[in-house]
């Protein structure tokens, strides 16, 4: 309920929650039959039709959030540590200028999340 009653909060919280999917490796196609399987199950645990729709909302609306932050979040820094390469990673920040080199292996941000 928290995420109706402060929705700024919860979509920092949510943004944070992303960013530590970006190290993780999180592929964003697996949101989208992540939240169907959920909501599977959900419906067979209760007939309220309305209860089962609001779920599926704010699971998706959790998922669009993820998925955003994600996709603005994986740089090319991440996506080469995330490939396990130091051929890739090396490449990647090459492409930073010399000054900067160590924030772009050290920098991920996200709106106002880092």
């Amino acid at each position: 309920l928290d995420m109706y009653k402060e929705p700024k909060k919860m979509v920092e919280d949510i943004s944070a929650l992303g960013l530590r999917h970006v190290g993780y490796g999180i592929p964003t196609e697996l949101f989208g039959p992540f939240v169907t399987a959920t909501v599977q199950v959900v419906r067979t645990l209760t007939d309220n039709d309305a209860a089962e729709e609001a779920f599926r909302w704010s699971l998706s609306l959790i998922s669009r959030i993820l998925t955003r932050v994600i996709n603005e979040g994986s740089t090319i820094v991440m996506k080469a540590i995330n490939a396990n390469s130091s051929k890739q990673v090396k490449k990647a920040v090459g492409w930073a200028p010399r000054g900067k080199r160590a924030l772009w292996m050290l920098n991920v941000q996200v709106g106002t999340q880092s």
